[in-house]
């Protein structure tokens, strides 16, 4: 399935170590000829850290997806009725918007425009990026893996040494992923041994 002329939204929150391995991806949404909306959260907008600034970011998805962001509430709420979306996606998705989102939390561009979308039935794509997956965040995974119209980009632990709780998505299965989700599919394997990924070396 191709995604020439679908509508993506893809939403960045702010788990700023994942963007240059989030960014390849977006380009080959757009590269395939997908319309690629950029949304962010408040965190990604204005945060400067040691892996950029937040206007540095704005500007980098904006050349590349050829879309100003959508970077409120307001702007992001016409993306159900009347800008719907083929698919949303949240990539980076953090622990902080993932516990949010399973409690109809909706306090964000990007958690609204997820909001939006499944109002119309639409897939949601979640490629979490948390420190806490097998921690306090567990349950709010658990909740949103069994929820209706949402799909994960396969997930696994990311340095077990190190940080035994944390897991993070696959990013290079972004694409994948939204394919099977607009076909009502979750793609199989959900968890993966992401720390011998190529990505993560």
């Amino acid at each position: 399935m191709s995604l020439k002329g679908k509508r993506i939204g893809f939403g960045l929150t702010g788990s700023h170590c994942t963007y240059d391995i989030v960014f390849p991806e977006i380009e080959k949404l757009v590269d395939e000829g997908a319309e690629v909306i950029p949304i962010v959260t408040f965190t990604v907008k204005n945060t400067e850290t040691r892996f950029g600034k937040g206007e540095d970011w704005i500007e980098r998805i904006e050349k590349l997806t050829g879309h100003h962001v959508v970077d409120t509430i307001v702007k992001a709420e016409p993306l159900g009725p009347k800008l719907p979306l083929d698919c949303m996606v949240i990539a980076p998705m953090t622990g902080n918007s993932m516990s949010k989102m399973a409690n109809a939390l909706t306090d964000s561009p990007v958690l609204m425009a997820a909001k939006a979308t499944m109002r119309n039935h639409r897939p949601v794509v979640l490629a979490i990026s948390t420190n806490d997956a097998l921690g306090l965040n567990g349950v709010n995974l658990m909740r949103l893996m069994a929820a209706k119209d949402i799909y994960f980009v396969p997930y696994g632990q990311d340095a077990p040494e190190k940080k035994p709780n944390s897991m993070v998505a696959r990013m290079s299965m972004i694409r994948d992923t939204i394919v099977a989700a607009i076909n009502g599919q979750q793609i199989q394997p959900v968890i993966v041994e992401r720390f011998r990924d190529p990505e993560t070396i």
